[in-house]
């Protein structure tokens, strides 16, 4: 008992991207979240990972980009993995409109994991997206208009 209070206790100071409650759901006018433009609130970020590996298996990808540049810095120099961090940057910025996902073709081949089938590619499904609504709304919402 004690030292699963303790594991939470570490796990929590090792999430760098928790949010607080308070700063999870934006407020409208009225002090009231605004679930046409942001959405339902969710609580599942707020939660402690279940097992010491879900920590490491969600920065998988982080932490292999990071050995990947170290190589690359020791082989090439500095160059190469500036160079291909601003590919990066420039491949995330590519984004459909609001309302539509976005495949993030152009990052996975620069990752070269558009040939490997995973679990998003089978079980994210569009049609079955929680992301729905108003086109306009989330546009103008995004440019800052509204």
């Amino acid at each position: 008992m004690l030292l699963n209070l303790l594991d939470t206790r570490g796990l929590r100071s090792q999430l760098k991207d928790s949010v607080p409650v308070a700063g999870l759901c934006p407020h409208g006018a009225y002090g009231v979240q605004d679930s046409l433009r942001s959405g339902f609130s969710s609580v599942k970020n707020e939660l402690l990972p279940s097992h010491s590996l879900e920590l490491s298996e969600k920065n998988f990808q982080l932490n292999k980009d990071k050995m990947n540049f170290s190589t690359l810095r020791n082989i090439q120099g500095l160059h190469a993995p500036l160079k291909l961090q601003m590919e990066y940057r420039a491949a995330r910025q590519i984004q459909r409109l609001p309302f539509l996902q976005s495949s993030n073709l152009a990052l996975d081949t620069l990752r070269g994991s558009d040939e490997a089938i995973g679990f998003d590619d089978i079980l994210n499904d569009p049609a079955q997206s929680e992301m729905m609504g108003e086109p306009h709304m989330m546009v103008e919402y995004k440019l800052g208009m509204l």
